[in-house]
């Protein structure tokens, strides 16, 4: 199959491995930060962990956006479904994310509720068109990647000229966040960045460059394969011995210097980048959010039903999610891990979310020594 099964040649990986394993240097460190939860699952579930020199560290990023979202923004959503009694639209991932009072949306649904899974914005809109007289909210959460389908589902609604859907707004930006993980770097020092895939086939490698600069961080974007993420870390290895900070595109078959303009020109037309907007773990970033432009606002549930106050809350006692997502503690660290917190009994976000990193050390690395 082009470009999957070339990208997990067993061969190849050795020979990657063995070059990584090469020219790392004895007395040297190398941190490298994965920011995207899907390299996350593809270090662990390919067993990469295992293989790569003492030398060499992956340190876990905030790169989940279902982790990322703060308990406050859950409630919001549980308080829309079980008080105005609207029909909540989300993907599945968000469902069991614990919120205040051993909350959650699919406890909210056991409870009456009319909470639905959707597969894709559309999903939403297609709820909200059989259920003209009900109120219909999709949570909207993502990086850079979801939101051009958000946008084009909102001027879709336009056109269809329905009164009963909006959407509950908590898509954020990746550059905020790395910029803050890089300001905080004396609690986690890092050699070195794994760009987001996904998320840069729509911003460009472009937009990385200036972190690079400023902190002098060696930046490679990778793809979601073996392969990708070995040469990755070969490829940092090497900005590392010779001292660059460059910003290198391992990912050049998806990733392009400037992204994907039409995405983009999408995305500027419906939303503007908020004041701020709290991340857990890395607390309140500046112009770190998306909100609807003023013209879109009859399809923003904060504006339609403005009792909507956010909180913020605390995260639940014992849960190292917050630490985990800033890098300065692994989820095998915490008390909760595999004992209380589980798949099955989820304490923190970590452990729900697909690109969670405690989810991936739960299913893949577990009994790792």
């Amino acid at each position: 199959m082009k470009y999957v099964d070339e990208f997990r040649d067993g061969e190849l990986a050795q020979h990657l491995i063995a070059r990584i394993a090469a020219e790392v240097q004895a007395d040297r460190a190398y941190r490298f930060m994965e920011f995207c939860g899907g390299h996350t699952h593809a270090l662990s579930r390919y067993g990469l962990l295992d293989r790569l020199p003492p030398q060499v560290q992956m340190i876990h990023g905030p790169g989940c956006p279902v982790c990322v979202l703060p308990i406050g923004r859950v409630d919001l959503a549980i308080r829309l479904a079980l008080e105005r009694e609207v029909i909540l639209c989300s993907y599945g991932d968000c469902l069991r994310v614990p919120a205040s009072h051993q909350m959650s949306l699919l406890k909210a649904k056991a409870q009456g509720a009319n909470v639905q899974m959707v597969y894709s914005p559309l999903d939403a809109l297609t709820i909200a068109q059989q259920h003209p007289h009900r109120e219909v909210v999709f949570l909207a959460i993502g990086f850079e990647t979801t939101t051009p389908p958000t946008a084009s589902m909102i001027l879709q609604a336009k056109a269809l000229g329905l009164e009963n859907f909006s959407v509950l707004c908590n898509h954020v930006l990746t550059l905020p966040a790395m910029q803050a993980i890089l300001t905080q770097m004396g609690d986690v020092p890092l050699h070195g960045l794994v760009g987001p895939a996904h998320v840069s086939t729509v911003i460009g490698s472009a937009p990385y460059q200036q972190l690079a600069t400023d902190f002098a961080m060696p930046i490679v974007i990778a793809g979601f394969e073996p392969l990708d993420l070995l040469q990755a870390i070969l490829m940092l290895v090497r900005q590392v011995n010779t001292g660059r900070a460059d910003v290198e595109n391992e990912f050049t078959r998806a990733v392009t210097a400037h992204g994907n303009a039409k995405a983009q020109r999408l995305v500027a037309e419906v939303f503007v980048i908020r004041p701020s907007f709290e991340w857990r773990g890395l607390g309140t970033l500046p112009a770190s959010g998306l909100c609807l432009r003023g013209e879109w606002t009859d399809f923003d549930a904060e504006q339609r039903f403005p009792e909507l106050v956010y909180t913020a809350v605390p995260d639940q006692k014992g849960c190292e999610c917050a630490a985990v997502l800033r890098g300065t503690t692994r989820p095998s660290e915490c008390k909760l891990f595999g004992t209380v917190c589980t798949p099955d009994n989820p304490i923190g976000a970590c452990m729900v979310s697909s690109e969670g990193a405690c989810a991936a050390h739960y299913t893949y690395r577990r009994f790792a020594q």
